[in-house]
This record gives structure tokens, C-alpha cells and sequence, in this order.
């Protein structure tokens, strides 16, 4: 950091500190599933919760773990890395998304960090895909990789 950065005066730290409004960005709460790094549009996140029980359901699909009781209602637990095909892992956090005001819990392997990004930033995925569950990527501003933008809607299939 330069010295002039170190000791600015209050008017030029709110200088260095203005938020370009000009510029149309989403916030993303960005989590990890192996060595993915996954985001979601922050507005979509109700809670972050650690050690919850999960109460196992029978016949349902292998990446439904189950239901937890968050205050009185039952939000089914989805494991994103059994629905992405990698192998469980037991140490998760839970994600809550409230999702056209249902809520689901996904289980992740943590989280990594809360980030405004542009929206001319994010890029849609070739028209060849076949990855289903997410909608477009980006390079994050900080160096740390690529996000790649978790498709809710089609977290649950109509099955």
C-alpha cells in the first residue's frame, strides 16, 4: 500500500472508499463443493448454520440428504456435491436459500467469501454444455479463480 493510501484524510478515504453506481453488479454469496467454487445471488441466502442434524428421508434421490428443523420448518437439505457427482464429504455447512419463497438448504463444503460482481463480468456457458446446474462464470476480482453461477431453479428437477 502506498504512503499516500496509508495517510489520506478522511475526505480522501470516502474518495477511495465511493462504490461506482454506474457500474450494474449482484452480490454473491460465493461457497465451495470440492475445489469448485460455486456462487448464489446473495438476496437468495436466509442463513449460513453449522452442526445441524439432519433427519434422514427414505425414497428419495441419493443427493437429498434429508430435512433439518430450522424454528418450526422443515427445509430439506440437498448435498451439492452428490447432485454435482463428487464423492460426500462429513464435515458441511448448510446454505439456506429461500427459492420463490420456498426454502432449501444446500450442504457445502464451506464458504469463501461475499463479493459484488459486474454483471457484464459474468459469461453464459458455450451452447454445448452439458452442465445443467450452472447458468454462466466469471473470473473473481480477487485473483482467487473462477466462480462459476449455481442455476437454483435447476437444483430440484421436477422429478
Amino acid at each position: 500500500m502506498s504512503d499516500e493510501v496509508m495517510f489520506a484524510r478522511q475526505d480522501e478515504m470516502a474518495a477511495l472508499n465511493t462504490v461506482d453506481d454506474t457500474v450494474d453488479s449482484q452480490k454473491y454469496l460465493i461457497f465451495m463443493a470440492d475445489h469448485l467454487k460455486l456462487g448464489v445471488v446473495a438476496e437468495d441466502v436466509v442463513e449460513i448454520l453449522n452442526n445441524q442434524v439432519i433427519t434422514y428421508l427414505p425414497m428419495v434421490p441419493d443427493y437429498i440428504r434429508g430435512i433439518i428443523n430450522m424454528r418450526g420448518q422443515m427445509v430439506p437439505i440437498l448435498d451439492i456435491r452428490a447432485r454435482l457427482g463428487l464423492p460426500p464429504q462429513a464435515d458441511s455447512l448448510v446454505v439456506v436459500l429461500n427459492l420463490d419463497d420456498v426454502q432449501l438448504g444446500i450442504l457445502v463444503d464451506g464458504v469463501d467469501q461475499m463479493l459484488d460482481i459486474p454483471k457484464a463480468n459474468i459469461h453464459p456457458l458455450p451452447a454445448n454444455s452439458t452442465q445443467m446446474l450452472v447458468s454462466g462464470m466469471c473470473s473473481l476480482p480477487d485473483g482467487s479463480g473462477t466462480m462459476m453461477v449455481l442455476d437454483c431453479a435447476q437444483l430440484m428437477p421436477n422429478e
